[in-house]
């Protein structure tokens, strides 16, 4: 782990509620060959990063035990202290030039269909990362011809040059999370800003990419807000949507606001689907890449 994960997020410190059972993850008996073992192992050997361990995801081994996780590029330190976040924090480390090509073979090793690639926020960057996105997008291409390739970019600050690098490599998915509510984006991530990050999601879609966005709830939104949240993303062209709850980190995190209840994500996802959005995957322990490998068929058929 890295020890800059370690600092508190906060002065404050409220431990996380307990949780309901809807939110408790059981997990099977330990097989001898563990597909989990697998991925870790590659993960590891690679000295790669991944989401999944850096933000603390509860559906690791769900994940990996498909045989799937998300890669996370560009170091473990983020430049950016957002209070919901369980990335590292700090100065980061020079971009290391072989990562592009680790983070290829790996997904080669575990011969994936559909990769999520995302990264720390590295503003200390003049490009933001948006080369090593580039590197990476064309290595696995090269490599896997038929994956679909994923990619969960920070917002680069609306600088249109290094979208365009990204978008040169041609993703089939470009996800940017808004992550929440216009009203709470001071308290949850006081260094982004709603309406740069709606400019980010339109700028791809008019750019004819495929457009996903998530938020995770219980923060502290109103229905009525999630509602218009849904509606500027679509507004703005965005196609998926992932809805989650926020599960606290650590008791110096953000607090959880409150436990949504299933059927209020139920609810929310036949309200996407009304908006038209074509694909929404709402539940307690959604995030932005689980299971994101089964919402490509769909625009296929």
């Amino acid at each position: 782990m890295n020890p800059l994960k370690k600092k508190p997020r906060s002065n404050a410190y409220q431990p996380a509620p307990e949780k309901p059972d809807w939110l408790k993850v059981r997990l099977p008996f330990r097989e001898k060959e563990n597909p989990v073992d697998f991925v870790r192992s590659s993960v590891e050997g690679g000295k790669l990063n991944t989401v999944c361990e850096s933000a603390s995801c509860p559906n690791l081994n769900h994940c990996w035990s498909r045989k799937t996780a998300t890669y996370m590029l560009a170091g473990d330190i983020c430049t950016r202290r957002c209070s919901y976040c369980d990335v590292a924090f700090g100065k980061p480390l020079a971009l290391d030039p072989e990562e592009p090509l680790r983070v290829a073979e790996s997904a080669k090793v575990l011969g994936l269909s559909h990769v999520v690639i995302t990264s720390v926020n590295r503003d200390d960057l003049s490009d933001g990362g948006a080369a090593h996105y580039k590197k990476t997008v064309e290595l696995i291409r090269e490599r896997l011809p038929e994956c679909k390739i994923e990619i969960l970019v920070p917002d680069f600050k609306m600088r249109e040059e290094n979208l365009e690098i990204v978008y040169s490599s041609k993703p089939d998915i470009f996800n940017h999370n808004l992550e929440t509510v216009e009203r709470l984006f001071p308290t949850v991530a006081p260094a982004k800003k709603y309406e740069r990050s709606l400019d980010v999601l339109e700028h791809a879609s008019k750019r004819g990419l495929l457009t996903k966005s998530g938020l995770i709830l219980g923060l502290g939104e109103t229905l009525e807000e999630v509602h218009q949240t849904l509606k500027d993303l679509r507004s703005v062209g965005v196609q998926m949507i992932t809805l989650g709850q926020y599960l606290q980190p650590t008791p110096t995190h953000l607090p959880v606001s409150e436990y949504i209840r299933p059927e209020v994500f139920k609810d929310l996802k036949e309200f996407g689907k009304a908006l038209g959005f074509r694909t929404v995957f709402s539940g307690p322990l959604v995030r932005s890449s689980y299971h994101a490998d089964e919402q490509v068929p769909w625009f296929e058929n």
